[in-house]
């Protein structure tokens, strides 16, 4: 029998301390936009069982967050999708109508979304200050009532509501989000 995954119980305000300078950033935009959300500190989710933890606990769906990019690595995406839903480039180009795409390299993971592989969010669009990086949201995700995701680190998840994300967080960002349906 494998050792238990740590979550903490729910708490509704920020760390005591941040891990990443994009983790603060976070708090600091939730703080300003005066949004409410519930969070837990976790041992580092690394899996889909240990994601599904963190969802029971919250009792929400994490979203899955995909780093993509083009062949010539000039074009960025950062696509939200379900945490179910198996990525296919195909469908995801198609709907965006562009050339298909792949997974971005993991060294620009930290240089352009400020995280490590495990911790893509949404909230990485509040250090893209060049809109170098374009949002993507699955319809799916869009139509939820609550969003489930990491909040810049491995080990810090939140839930707060969709609506909050798509109305008040990506504006405060200048990022303008494409739903597509895949």
């Amino acid at each position: 029998m494998g050792k238990l995954f740590y979550i903490s119980e729910i708490k509704k305000s920020k760390p005591g301390k941040y891990l990443t300078p994009l983790q603060q950033e976070v708090y600091t935009t939730l703080d300003d936009l005066d949004l409410s959300y519930e969070r837990v500190d976790t041992d580092e989710a690394i899996t889909m069982d240990d994601c599904t933890l963190i969802d029971d606990k919250l009792n929400m769906k994490m979203v899955k967050t995909l780093f993509l990019c083009n062949q010539k690595r000039t074009s960025f995406y950062l696509f939200i999708t379900t945490g179910n839903k198996k990525f296919k480039s195909k469908d995801f180009s198609h709907a965006l109508d562009i050339s298909r795409v792949s997974f971005a390299p993991k060294e620009l993971m930290d240089k352009m979304l400020g995280t490590k592989i495990g911790a893509a969010t949404v909230y990485s669009s509040l250090i893209d200050k060049t809109n170098e990086v374009k949002i993507v949201i699955d319809k799916e995700v869009a139509d939820e009532e609550w969003y489930g995701c990491s909040d810049g680190t491995t080990t810090g998840y939140m839930k707060i509501r969709t609506r909050d994300i798509i109305d008040k967080v990506l504006p405060k960002s200048n990022h303008v989000p494409a739903i597509i349906e895949v």
